[in-house]
C-alpha cells in the first residue's frame, strides 16, 4: 500500500524551500524517515504530524488531505493566510486596512 500523506508532506516541504534533510531537523527525525514517507513507504505516526504541520506551516487538514466544510479555503486564501502569518511586523499594517484592528 502506498500512503498518500507523502507526496503532500514533499509539496509543502518544497513549497518552504526545505531540503529532506532541514525538514528532518526541525522534528527530530532522520531524514530516511521523511524520505520513506515521501515515497509513500510508510505514514508518520499521530504524535509527529503537530510537529510536520508547525515545520511546513500547514493545516493538519491540509496535511493529511482531509476538508471539513469550515476548511475549504481557496488557495489564494491559503497563500494570503500563510503570508500573513509569516510577517507578523506586518499584521498590524494588513489589520488596519481590513478593518480588523482592536
Amino acid at each position: 500500500m502506498k500512503y498518500e500523506i507523502g507526496s503532500r508532506i514533499r509539496k509543502y516541504r518544497e513549497e518552504c524551500g526545505l531540503s529532506q534533510k532541514q525538514l528532518a531537523d526541525m522534528i527530530n527525525v532522520s531524514n530516511s524517515r521523511v524520505s520513506n514517507w515521501e515515497q509513500g513507504i510508510n505514514r508518520p505516526d499521530a504524535d509527529i504530524i503537530a510537529d510536520i504541520c508547525r515545520a511546513l506551516n500547514v493545516s493538519p487538514s491540509e496535511l493529511m488531505g482531509v476538508y471539513l466544510a469550515s476548511d475549504e479555503f481557496t488557495e489564494q486564501e491559503k497563500k494570503l493566510i500563510r503570508a500573513y502569518r509569516e510577517k507578523p511586523d506586518m499584521q498590524k499594517a494588513v489589520n488596519v486596512l481590513l478593518g480588523l484592528s482592536v
